[in-house]
């Protein structure tokens, strides 16, 4: 993602709105501002919703329209220090470990100095997050903590409350200045309250077909205005049925982009049949969908756009 020039936070709660729009991000004021109030005070921000309603985009604008760096780190189960805060290249570590005693190096203390040295330190996610930089403090993406255990969610509140981390070999690495934080989770499971403490806490859900319809409109600017109609109700309405995961603004998205490449004008169930895979993601929920529930959908999604005009 290219970066624009750095801009200072946004000074209010409306200069938040503005800021989300100019990233074509569509927003509504209670996201706006607890947005603001944790740019403004400092503090992690913890989204919290269905998978695909927007949390990483948050991040990710505001990166962009900030001109901050994005450094993100991806959870997932088994995830460590080692892959979360830094690791030492072992393998550059022996080599040259093995070239000072090829050239008669004797001074055991210089040496082990030299090995545990920065040029030999791999910096992940967190640590480089309090690295300064030009641009303003990065914004650090923590995407999914929900994926981790117990013990790094631990580690990282330890993390958060001071923004630093100790390495032994080093001493203490601490942010001049503390990144701006992003927490998300899908809520698989509960995250600890300690560390939802830490942060401002924000529910993101699914939009109503207002905001959806301006969504679509936004990200895919080439879809039919009927169409773009018709998709949002199709999917507002399937929200509402007995589905095992329920499609979110990006599976939205995704599919107005393919039916726009397909050309179609309005929805008709051959073409939401043959493209309910790009809807959902279970074969089960697309075996509930037979023809004659699509049509079922379809003509409900028609009468409520006839009663609109």
């Amino acid at each position: 993602m290219t970066m624009n020039p750095p801009r200072v936070p946004p000074a209010s709660i409306e200069e938040t709105l503005a800021l989300l729009a100019v990233g074509r991000y569509v927003g509504d004021r209670p996201l706006a501002t607890v947005l603001f109030l944790a740019l403004r005070m400092g503090r992690p921000l913890f989204l919290e919703g269905e998978a695909g309603v927007g949390k990483t985009e948050i991040a990710k604008v505001l990166s962009e329209t900030l001109g901050r760096r994005l450094i993100r780190l991806q959870c997932y189960e088994g995830l460590d220090v080692s892959a979360a805060v830094y690791e030492w290249n072992y393998a550059a570590q022996m080599i040259a470990i093995r070239l000072a005693e090829a050239e008669g190096a004797g001074d055991r203390e210089r040496l082990e100095h030299d090995v545990f040295s920065e040029r030999f330190l791999i910096k992940r996610p967190l640590l480089q997050a309090l690295e300064p930089d030009p641009a303003g403090p990065p914004v650090l993406l923590i995407d999914e903590l929900d994926r981790t255990d117990e013990a790094f969610e631990a580690f990282l509140l330890e993390v958060l409350a001071d923004f630093q981390v100790t390495i032994p070999e080093l001493g203490t690495v601490k942010a001049a200045r503390p990144p701006i934080v992003v927490i998300t989770s899908n809520r698989t499971r509960e995250i600890h309250d300690a560390l939802k403490r830490r942060c401002l806490y924000h529910w993101v859900g699914y939009p109503d077909a207002a905001r959806e319809l301006h969504i679509v409109r936004t990200k895919v600017p080439g879809v039919a205005k009927k169409l773009s109609q018709e998709i949002v109700h199709f999917v507002q309405r399937l929200r509402r049925e007995d589905v095992f995961k329920a499609p979110g603004v990006a599976e939205t998205l995704d599919w107005a982009s393919a039916l726009s490449e397909l050309d179609v004008v309005a929805l008709d169930p051959a073409t939401v049949s043959d493209t309910l895979g790009v809807l959902l993601k279970y074969q089960d929920d697309i075996a509930r969908l037979d023809g004659g529930k699509v049509n079922e959908i379809l003509n409900d999604v028609r009468a409520e756009l006839r009663a609109a005009e």
